[in-house]
């Protein structure tokens, strides 16, 4: 197993899913990854830690009071050992504090954000929590990219925010007969670790968002799981450069991909 007991700042380092129906979310993904769940309690509203073979890999809640009209939604959080600084440097660069920074007693520190194409991410500072257990693994989160029609504005932000070192990946969506603008994130001479995605017009009416991919070692079977257990695919399986990939949705309407590489 990948085992993770840390991240560097700018490192994707935890997702989570607020789900309406929260026992549905837990059949659809215990079917398709074989996650189990432990409930952290009525102190902290009932937040689910999911877990693959024992090692804690994603959240999982119900949502807030008041917001429970708004669609369900997979999050994405970067690693911040200064989460001042970066709520600072966020609204520096022209981004938007949705959650101030805020302690998750005995946990960390946590702060949500918009950027400033509208992408909605979070930021982690780690505590007892120090982010998924497992990177990269089957059933566990692999990679994650921001999907936007504003490339260069989100470049500078994420640039300026975390020091990514940017490189322009070229090539074509499955179809073979599309261009592509991707630019992959690293920090410093490490592999990447996120990306940004110019969408096209075939995003129409999409949102800009941060995308989330889940490690499976069986692309087309574990699309078959999320069918069979009530999720739908927006899209695949189909090969890519980098593994071959479905566009999951799940009973309540939260969208992954899943990718073998």
């Amino acid at each position: 197993m990948v085992e993770r007991t840390g991240y560097v700042d700018g490192e994707p380092c935890w997702a989570d899913v607020v789900a309406a129906d929260v026992p549905a979310a837990q059949h659809f993904y215990g079917s398709v990854f074989g996650w189990t769940y432990t409930d952290t309690g009525a102190d902290f509203g009932h937040y689910v830690m999911c877990l693959k073979n024992g090692r804690i890999v994603a959240g999982m809640s119900p949502p807030m009071p008041g917001s429970e009209q708004l669609p369900a939604a997979w999050s994405l959080y970067l690693m911040s050992h200064d989460l001042a600084e970066t709520a600072y440097r966020i609204e520096e660069q022209g981004g938007k504090l949705l959650v101030a920074p805020m302690d998750i007693p005995g946990n960390g520190r946590m702060l949500f954000a918009m950027d400033p194409s509208g992408a909605a991410f979070g930021a982690w500072e780690p505590g007892r929590h120090t982010g998924s257990q497992l990177y990269d693994e089957t059933g566990a989160l692999c990679w994650a990219e921001v999907t936007t029609r504003e490339p260069t504005v989100t470049d500078f932000f994420y640039r300026d925010l975390f020091g990514y070192r940017q490189t322009r990946v070229p090539g074509t969506v499955d179809s073979g007969d599309e261009a592509i603008d991707y630019s992959a994130w690293s920090l410093g001479d490490a592999d990447p670790v996120a990306g940004r995605l110019t969408m096209t017009p075939a995003w129409e009416g999409v949102p800009a968002h941060w995308s989330v991919y889940f490690a499976t070692d069986d692309t087309d079977a574990a699309a078959k799981r999320a069918l069979a257990a009530g999720g739908s695919v927006q899209h695949g399986p189909f090969d890519s450069p980098h593994g071959r990939m479905a566009v999951i949705e799940d009973p309540n309407g939260a969208v992954f991909t899943l990718i073998s590489r």
